[in-house]
């Protein structure tokens, strides 16, 4: 039956899926693929690469949804995760202190990822400037929002924090990239420490924080679910109104992805909905996930997958036992590199998920 799919712990096998699914493209798919099109000269490969890429700056493409879903992700499962300590059956404190413990170890390894903390060079170091982070942060939002409101007061306080957000960026009235509100709160706030420049992250703390409480309140519509299917017709129907309220919007604030616009974070937010209703009503609801749970390999480990796919190249390992293949592939060697390198992290994170081995933050 579908609804042997939610297992003891109270996941949702769709939640490890979408999560699994979203990290393949991130850590295997798309890596390989631009590694296929440097080497190629293949005209429908390049025409296809624009979609495994971001936009430059105004608008919005499907491989700009990959850091949106990650922190969607993140607030989906909260529901579930917070649900001893919602029901008041236990103090709050344990929670509190796990919330504390895991914002600043996801911070540490954001650092790790991006921020050169490794190179022991102060120079060099950048403090805010990470997907790990941005989750670091609106984990810390919603997971606030959620412990000391009701639903109602959960919503408004979300609206609010998109109005707060959105204010200041309409009074300035000016979304290039270096005139931009949200880039001024950065230099001013972190300096020299804020790492990439065409990305801002202080100000837009405020919309990462509404894109995990849009996915927690997914997380919500699940977890209380009676009937799967109208719960999926629901995140559907919710989904759309999001993508037409962020393109409507848009007009007066555009949908700009490297600033987290209040635009780009309904649009983006109304895409991770629709696909988490597919993924709920197609696996939970229909029990159709036979050749899909190796995305779960991804999916249960993620801050795994993504730290040791950031930072450790097994480029090297590849290279080391299969130099003999470079004359015969060619240009296509780095190809196979690319392969053989996240082939190896899939390998790694397939032996922790056969052994029960977690990495929980």
């Amino acid at each position: 039956m579908p609804d042997t799919v939610q297992n003891r712990s109270g996941r949702l096998t769709s939640l490890d899926i979408l999560r699994g699914f979203d990290l393949f493209l991130l850590l295997f798919l798309q890596p390989v693929l631009w590694a296929a099109g440097e080497a190629s000269d293949c005209g429908w490969l390049h025409r296809m690469l624009w979609y495994f890429d971001h936009e430059v700056w105004e608008g919005f493409r499907p491989w700009d949804l990959v850091m949106p879903l990650f922190l969607f992700m993140t607030g989906a499962a909260m529901p579930f995760s917070f649900s001893k300590y919602l029901s008041g059956r236990k103090s709050r404190r344990p929670l509190y202190r796990r919330i504390v413990r895991r914002v600043l170890v996801l911070f540490l390894f954001g650092m790790i990822v991006q921020g050169n903390l490794l190179a022991f060079d102060l120079d060099h170091i950048y403090i805010y400037t990470n997907t790990l982070q941005a989750i670091a942060v609106g984990y810390l939002i919603a997971a606030l929002l959620m412990l000391n409101f009701r639903a109602g007061g959960q919503l408004a306080a979300t609206l609010l924090l998109l109005v707060i957000y959105s204010l200041p960026m309409l009074i300035r009235g000016d979304y290039t990239p270096e005139g931009n509100f949200a880039f001024d709160v950065d230099r001013i706030v972190i300096g020299r420490f804020r790492g990439d420049l065409t990305y801002t992250w202080v100000w837009s703390s405020l919309t990462f924080g509404v894109t995990v409480m849009a996915g927690a309140f997914a997380g919500m519509m699940m977890r209380g679910a009676s009937d799967r299917k109208k719960t999926a017709a629901r995140m559907a129907c919710a989904g759309i109104l999001l993508v037409v309220a962020g393109l409507v919007l848009s007009s007066v604030e555009p949908i700009v992805k490297r600033i987290w616009t209040s635009t780009m974070t309904l649009y983006s937010s109304g895409w991770c909905f629709l696909l988490m209703a597919f993924f709920y009503w197609w696996i939970d609801c229909l029990g159709h996930y036979r050749g899909l749970n190796w995305l779960k390999i991804y999916g249960m480990n993620p801050i795994t997958a993504y730290v040791l796919g950031e930072v450790i190249d097994f480029r090297s390992i590849v290279a080391s036992v299969s130099y003999g293949l470079e004359p015969v592939l060619g240009a296509y060697y780095s190809v196979w590199l690319a392969f053989g390198n996240f082939l190896i992290l899939f390998l790694i994170l397939r032996f922790m998920y056969r052994r029960g081995i977690f990495l929980k933050v």
